[in-house]
């Protein structure tokens, strides 16, 4: 099928694409998930604005306790390590297993996270790093914990004139391991089943959380894995299996 009709606008800098998306226009960066959802007719917008230029979407900084990437950095930046990343390597890892390279190459951080698709990588690493939506809107800026911006299934914490502009991510220690398991049915496809763990025994830290569930990521209490958890979290019988051992395998990665 072919895409809808739309008009189509090429904003210079964040206020004038926020006044786009006010007026209703749908933001666009890498398109990766709204170009097919375009040609298959679940996506209708009138104007599309294409954010991709905007400088301060694809800036990075750096400070002592985090790092800042822009929502326009894509997966290919991050595999290529042509940014900062605090985890020494753990998200160029899990950039690397994003689908097939051609789709790294323009698909973005943050369109995986506003997308909001359960069985995406990010939203669960960035739930499992503490991570920060920074959000700009008409009414200033604004920062949502990761954890607390996936709402639902494609569903965020955004309101429908504003947009993610940048992910602030803490750094550990460097003593700080991380571990990461998905199940796919096949290299390149949306994972099944999500563990990720993190332990900084210099902080006192542990951290462990389960993705592609029927809904945002799942963070455990205290690093808990058990039937009460897998429940809270929408897991049927053989969602909770793949889960109970996509984290097992993650916590080996950090204990072994």
């Amino acid at each position: 099928m072919k895409a809808p009709s739309f008009d189509f606008a090429r904003p210079k800098d964040l206020q004038e694409a926020l006044k786009l998306v006010a007026e209703g226009g749908r933001p666009a960066a890498g398109t990766q998930s709204l170009g097919p959802m375009l040609n298959l007719r679940i996506a209708h917008p009138r104007l599309l604005v294409d954010i991709r230029g905007i400088e301060e979407l694809n800036s990075t900084s750096e400070n002592a306790d985090s790092v800042v990437l822009g929502a326009c950095v894509t997966h290919a930046q991050i595999e290529d390590r042509r940014v900062p990343d605090p985890t020494g390597g753990l998200m160029a890892s899990v950039a690397a297993n994003i689908a097939y390279r051609a789709v790294r190459n323009r698909g973005t951080l943050g369109g995986s996270l506003a997308h909001a698709d359960p069985a995406a990588d990010w939203p669960a690493i960035m739930a499992l790093l503490g991570a920060v939506a920074i959000i700009a809107g008409p009414n200033g800026a604004r920062a949502v914990p990761v954890e607390s911006f996936m709402t639902g299934i494609f569903s965020t914490a955004l309101a429908p004139d504003e947009l993610l502009v940048a992910v602030r991510i803490p750094k550990r220690s460097p003593r700080a391991r991380y571990g990461y398991w998905k199940f796919c049915r096949k290299a390149g496809e949306f994972a099944q089943a999500i563990g990720a763990a993190l332990h900084d025994p210099e902080r006192d830290e542990l951290r462990a959380v389960m993705g592609a569930l029927q809904g945002p990521p799942y963070l455990l209490p205290d690093a808990e894995l058990n039937d009460a958890a897998l429940a809270a979290a929408g897991a049927d019988a053989y969602s909770r299996h793949l889960h109970v051992v996509a984290l097992k395998r993650a916590v080996a990665q950090i204990t072994e």
